[in-house]
């Protein structure tokens, strides 16, 4: 191969893909089991905490948000546009999954997306919890919060696994929550019959779910894209906007299958960016 030739997939590429596999693997062995309850009230709360940004986002006013054992939740709210304010869940998770997946592959990202979960968690809290969640959101911020700490000041790389497993797991959770409760049934009172009413009736609650899959699963392949893009070679020196907006990631799939290096080092893939 002629010197200076793009190369897919380089070793922080094919870590963060096996990687990726390994999680999903996990996640669907364990989906479940009690193990991963936790991470399921995790994915709710994110669920509820998307609902409430896109609140504020609207101009609405949030009075409550809350996360319970059975892993359902809801976010009271006054004003606002519902018409994003209902998808905001769903998607939310799907979206906030694929910026972890994206955010993973970087000391400095995997700390900023850690740093700003640790936020939303304690900020919620301002918002008339429930007790569950309370104690929920203290173990997570305490938790996340720790392996910041060991990140920067004992042992590295350790963070970027966490927040990778935090993306595989609320992108995975997205599509089974999405198909499981608003595709392959119809439940009065859910996010997806809520937009049908508020709709006008329109579109029915199962075309709406279907919608919901579609943008979810579309979310997760182009949190997988982007983070191979921004782990590419050439886009060691550049930066995040600098990378995307050039010809790089088109590129990227010309050299997909053309040579890929078994060659692991998984120190590498977290020294870009």
């Amino acid at each position: 191969m002629a010197e200076g030739e793009a190369v897919c997939c380089n070793e922080p590429q094919t870590a963060f893909g096996l990687l990726y596999l390994f999680y999903l693997v996990i996640v669907l062995v364990t989906w479940g089991t009690i193990f991963v309850k936790p991470m399921r009230l995790m994915a709710t709360f994110v669920h509820e905490m998307s609902h409430a940004i896109a609140c504020w986002i609207t101009c609405g006013t949030v009075r409550g948000i809350e996360v319970y054992n059975n892993e359902g939740g809801v976010t009271k709210y006054v004003g606002g546009c519902r018409c994003l304010i209902i998808p905001a869940g769903y998607l939310g998770e799907a979206f906030w999954g694929m910026v972890f997946t994206v955010m993973s592959g970087g000391r400095r990202t995997s700390t900023m997306a850690a740093s700003g979960f640790v936020f939303s968690l304690l900020f919620s809290l301002c918002y008339s919890p429930n007790k569950a969640m309370v104690y929920l959101n203290l173990f997570y911020a305490t938790i996340t919060g720790a392996f910041i700490l060991i990140e920067w000041y004992v042992f590295t790389p350790i963070l970027a696994y966490v927040v990778l497993l935090y993306g595989v797991f609320l992108s995975v959770y997205a599509l089974g929550d999405i198909w499981g409760h608003l595709v392959t049934r119809t439940i009065p009172g859910s996010d997806a019959y809520a937009l049908y009413e508020e709709s006008g009736k329109c579109c029915k609650p199962k075309c709406v779910g279907i919608q919901w899959f579609i943008v979810a699963v579309f979310l997760q392949l182009f949190g997988i894209w982007l983070a191979l893009v921004l782990m590419s070679e050439e886009c060691q020196d550049r930066g995040w906007s600098e990378c995307v907006l050039s010809d790089r990631p088109f590129e990227f799939f010309d050299d997909l299958f053309d040579d890929i290096d078994f060659h692991l080092d998984f120190d590498r893939w977290f020294d870009n960016h």
